[in-house]
């Protein structure tokens, strides 16, 4: 028998959100926070075209998408580095900051992977509670110590969809060492209404050790492509670089992502559409009793503790798949009107017994 790491006999498995299917037929996948658009006919016309050169590799440097991000953000290209999803950019960036005794600080609850990329790259994972569903910035600065590599703010927040806002967010990027890097993840960018949520590319500016993490996974509908960035001064965009695999980002995705960037005024459109459904959702919740904390992000966060599982068990039988965490909680993705109201009506049944 081979062997292998001992690690990998404690790592608990990635768990994506999943589908379910009611006994008349319906499914509504509300777990995985993905747009409920499908793409825009013209990066569907960039798609095909795409295909038709698959027996080539991709350009391994992204260069038309480096270009494109850069020219779009306002930032130099060599400030950008592409990965296959932001979760993967986010593997390369432990893989450059980790080794035995590193620590790497994160909120938790946060995004499920930041303990299972910790585990991998050997560092040592320092959860810091989160306080009123948000980032504790202040416990997270405190936790700090000679070993920190990396701090992880994941803002908005997943799956809470909370936010922090420029005041405490500057205060707290001011405090922290300069040769810990902090990478602010902002998966759900592009769904922020809050005009007091400071965005992450004005923070790193003068901030060599700020990274941002984005994504085309989400607002942009392409998580079935894997396209995600980061930005960041020189040298960690190169060090990031120098992890990546090569061919990591295949030819579709990246002209893909190129024709989404084209036609971001219409996928705008869209992203406003799930914020109205966003908000019409939070406030019949709210109506039926619920604690719904505010959201910034393409889903709502319900405080269950113990009743978890029986909530996600119950809207299951509806048809409804929501990411259900195991004591603490449930996330629930906004979709199209016809599955927030079976998820309405589901939650509804739920709270009435």
């Amino acid at each position: 028998m081979p062997r292998f790491r001992p690690i990998l006999d404690e790592l608990p498995a990635y768990r994506p959100g999943k589908s379910v299917i009611s006994a008349d037929g319906r499914s509504f996948k509300l777990s995985s926070n993905e747009s409920p658009y499908e793409p825009l006919p013209s990066v569907v016309e960039a798609i095909s075209a795409a295909v038709r050169e698959v027996h080539r590799y991709p350009d391994p440097a992204c260069v038309r998408l480096t270009e494109a991000l850069a020219e779009r953000l306002g930032v130099p290209p060599e400030h950008v580095a592409l990965g296959p999803g932001s979760v993967t950019v986010a593997q390369q960036l432990f893989e450059t900051v980790s080794e035995p005794g590193a620590e790497v600080v994160y909120a938790w609850r946060s995004f499920e992977a930041y303990p299972v990329l910790a585990d991998l790259a050997g560092a040592t994972s320092v959860r810091v509670p989160l306080a009123d569903e948000t980032h504790d910035l202040r416990a997270m600065a405190a936790a700090i110590t000679p070993e920190t590599r990396m701090v992880l703010v994941c803002n908005p927040n997943n799956p809470t969809g909370t936010v922090n806002r420029t005041a405490e967010l500057t205060a707290f990027l001011d405090e922290v060492p300069g040769d810990v890097l902090v990478v602010l993840d902002e998966a759900y960018r592009e769904y922020i209404r809050d005009a007091d949520v400071p965005d992450g590319l004005a923070l790193y500016t003068d901030r060599p050790n700020v990274a941002v993490l984005r994504t085309f996974s989400k607002a942009y509908g392409l998580a079935g492509l894997r396209a995600g960035y980061l930005v960041a001064h020189e040298p960690v965009a190169a060090a990031v670089r120098k992890v990546t695999v090569p061919f990591a980002v295949n030819s579709i995705a990246q002209a893909a992502a190129i024709a989404s960037l084209a036609a971001e005024d219409e996928l705008l459109e869209r992203v406003e559409t799930v914020v109205k459904e966003r908000t019409r959702v939070r406030e019949a919740l709210i109506g039926q009793g619920w604690e719904v904390p505010p959201t910034e992000a393409n889903f709502v966060w319900l405080r269950l503790g113990e009743r978890t599982m029986d909530f996600a068990e119950r809207c299951a039988i509806d048809g409804v798949a929501v990411r259900p965490f195991a004591g603490e909680g449930a996330r629930v993705s906004i979709g199209s009107p016809e599955a927030n109201d079976t998820f309405l009506a589901a939650a509804e049944a739920f709270i009435k017994g």
